[in-house]
């Protein structure tokens, strides 16, 4: 039988309410525990404000959690890494670590499957992203030919009122010269 493999993680959250993500922490925590995955420690740390680079409160929390793990095989060890996503990853023993070819192509599999599905979603977000933009620039151009017409429609319209305005005067001075004609 090979020799277990002892190794700590450390696995951060952000989010709120802090009572929330504490117990959520422990959850993901507790998750890992199996047949051959074994928790030997683990601390979940306070919950803290997330604060940005000028000191600025953002509304959101941030813990961590340190967990100490014994495990059956090195493929439980990537496992967990390419899964769970921890932030930091120590093998504490053995010393050496083999892998055998089979192990090392499942190994690297599951981390192409995870790529994958990560590319995938990338590339709808971009999708959407453009797609949004199209749309964007759409009701923009709308609104900026809207405005433009209503100009045009508001011009034509002053325009006209000046224009009527002038046909009048011309109007009443013709009506004026012809009334002095028709005295003479």
């Amino acid at each position: 039988m090979a020799k277990k493999i002892k190794a700590k993680f450390i696995f951060e959250m952000l989010g709120k309410p802090p009572e929330y993500l504490k117990e959520s922490l422990e959850n993901h925590i507790k998750s890992l525990e199996n047949d051959d995955i074994k928790i030997i420690t683990y601390k979940v740390h306070e919950p803290k404000l997330l604060l940005d680079e000028k000191e600025e409160v953002k509304g959101l929390y941030t813990t961590f959690a340190e967990v100490e793990l014994e495990i059956e095989n090195i493929n439980l060890v990537f496992a967990i890494v390419i899964r769970m996503l921890p932030s930091h990853v120590e093998i504490i023993d053995p010393d050496d670590v083999y892998l055998k070819n089979f192990d090392l192509s499942a190994i690297l599999n599951d981390l192409a499957i995870k790529l994958h599905k990560y590319d995938e979603v990338a590339k709808i977000l971009m999708m959407e992203r453009d797609n949004f933009a199209r749309q964007l620039n759409a009701i923009h151009n709308n609104i900026i030919k809207n405005v433009k017409a209503e100009e045009i429609n508001n011009q034509g319209t002053e325009n006209k009122k000046g224009a009527k305005e002038e046909n009048a005067g011309i109007d009443a001075k013709s009506h004026q010269i012809k009334k002095k004609k028709e005295k003479k």
